[in-house]
C-alpha cells in the first residue's frame, strides 16, 4: 500500500501497530468525524436529526460493503447482542429446534445459546480436529432437525478462513440457516451474502473495519426476516420492516459516525485490493516467523488462512507485554501471539515484529 494510505493513520507515527484482531487503528478522517459530531453537541446542544441521518448512511455504507439491501441491516449495539436477538426471535411453534456451532466461535457465541432455555438439551458444539473442522464434520451433526448452523468466517485464534459457500450449501440442502460471525473478516475478507448463502451474518466496527466499539450490524435475509419477531425491542423498531425491526434503542451515535467514515474509507481502497494486498502480507508472516524458528499455530494450508498468523509461545502474554513497551502491538491469546496486519503495515512491519520476538525468546 502507498503513503497516501500510511499517512491516514497516525498511529504509525509511534506504534509498529499490528493488532487489528483485536483493534484497527482510527483513521484520521474517522477521528475528524469524532470531532464533527463532538462539536455539532457544542454548538447546538442537541443534533438528533444529523445524528440520525448519520446511522443510516452508516447503515447504508455497511449494506454496500456486504452485497445486502439496507432494509434486511439492522443497528445493534454490540455483536453478543446481535447474537441474543438472533436466538430469541424464533416462533413457540418449531418443528426444528437443534443449534449447531463450532468450537472455533468466538465464546460469547457458546454463552448466548446456552442461556437459551427452550434450546437446552438441543445445543451441539463441532469439535476441531488440528485447529481445523471438515465440510464431512458438518454433514455428520447438521440434519433435518437443524434450525440454525453458527460459524466464525475467521477464527479469532489462528486466521483460519471457513469455506462458507459450501458450508452454507450443506445447511441449506438439510433445511438449515446459516449464520456468520463475520468480526474477523469484515473488512479485508470480501462478503457479499447473497452470492454466499447467509442467513445471518453480524460484525462490529472496533476491528478491521476501523471503528470503535458501540454499534454493529446485523444482516438479516428478506425471506427469514418475516419468521422471526424480535424479543429484544425498542422504540426505534417499532413498525419497522425488515431487519429494521430489530434496531432497538437510541444508539451510540458517535460510533454511527465513526462508522460512516471508516466504512467509506474501506470501500475507497476496496476490499478486494485489501484482501489481495494481504494474502501476501500473511504469506509472508509465515514463512518469515517459521524461518526464525517460530512455530505456527493452526492450519499449515496457506490458502485457508487470511492474514492474521498465530504463533505459538509458552510465554505469550509476558512478550506481547514487553513489545508493547517498545512500540510493537500484537496481541496474545492463551499461549499464542497473534500477528495481524491490516492494509496499513507493511513487510518491515512485519519483520520487526518477529525478530523481536525471537529476542525476547532467547
Amino acid at each position: 500500500m502507498n503513503e497516501e494510505i500510511i499517512s491516514q493513520f497516525p498511529t504509525l507515527n509511534n506504534r509498529n501497530y499490528l493488532a487489528s484482531c483485536s483493534q484497527g487503528l482510527l483513521p484520521a478522517g474517522t477521528s475528524s468525524a469524532m470531532t464533527a459530531y463532538h462539536e455539532e453537541l457544542l454548538t447546538n446542544g442537541t443534533n438528533w436529526d444529523a445524528a440520525m441521518e448519520m446511522l443510516e448512511k452508516a447503515r447504508e455504507s455497511f449494506a454496500g460493503l456486504i452485497g445486502a439491501d439496507t432494509d434486511e441491516i439492522a443497528v445493534v449495539s454490540s455483536v453478543s447482542h446481535a447474537i441474543s436477538a438472533v436466538a430469541t426471535a424464533f416462533p413457540d411453534s418449531l418443528t426444528r429446534d437443534e443449534i449447531i456451532f463450532t468450537d472455533l466461535d468466538f465464546p460469547t457465541v457458546a454463552d448466548v445459546w446456552f442461556s437459551q432455555a427452550r434450546f437446552q438439551g438441543k445445543l451441539h458444539v463441532i469439535p476441531a480436529e488440528q485447529g481445523e473442522i471438515s465440510l464431512e464434520s458438518f454433514e455428520k451433526y447438521i440434519n433435518e432437525k437443524t434450525l440454525l448452523t453458527s460459524i466464525p468466517h475467521v477464527h479469532y485464534k489462528s486466521g483460519l478462513r471457513m469455506d462458507i459457500r459450501e458450508i452454507a450449501e450443506m445447511a441449506h440442502r438439510y433445511g438449515s440457516l446459516l449464520f456468520v460471525d463475520a468480526y474477523q473478516s469484515a473488512g479485508h475478507c470480501p462478503i457479499h451474502v447473497k452470492e454466499m448463502g447467509i442467513d445471518f451474518l453480524t460484525t462490529g466496527t472496533r476491528k478491521y473495519l476501523l471503528g470503535i466499539p458501540g454499534i454493529a450490524f446485523l444482516y438479516i435475509n428478506k425471506e427469514t426476516t418475516e419468521k422471526l419477531q424480535p424479543g429484544i425491542t425498542g422504540w426505534l423498531g417499532k413498525g419497522k420492516i425488515g431487519a429494521r425491526k430489530f434496531d432497538t434503542g437510541t444508539p451510540s451515535f458517535i460510533s454511527a459516525y465513526t462508522a460512516r467514515a471508516s466504512l467509506d474509507l474501506i470501500q475507497s481502497v476496496g476490499v478486494h485490493r485489501i484482501a489481495a494486498y494481504l494474502k501476501e502480507l500473511g504469506v509472508y508472516t509465515v514463512q518469515y516467523g517459521c524461518e526464525k524458528g517460530l512455530r505456527l499455530y493452526g492450519t499449515e494450508q496457506l490458502e485457508n488462512r487470511t492474514s492474521l498468523t498465530a504463533f505459538a509461545h509458552p510465554q505469550a502474554a509476558e512478550v506481547v507485554r514487553k513489545l508493547q513497551n517498545k512500540g510493537v502491538v500484537l496481541t496474545a491469546k492463551d499461549n499464542i501471539i497473534r500477528i495481524a496486519p491490516h492494509f496499513y503495515n507493511t513487510r518491515q512491519d512485519i519483520e520487526r515484529a518477529i525478530d523481536e520476538i525471537v529476542l525476547l525468546s532467547e
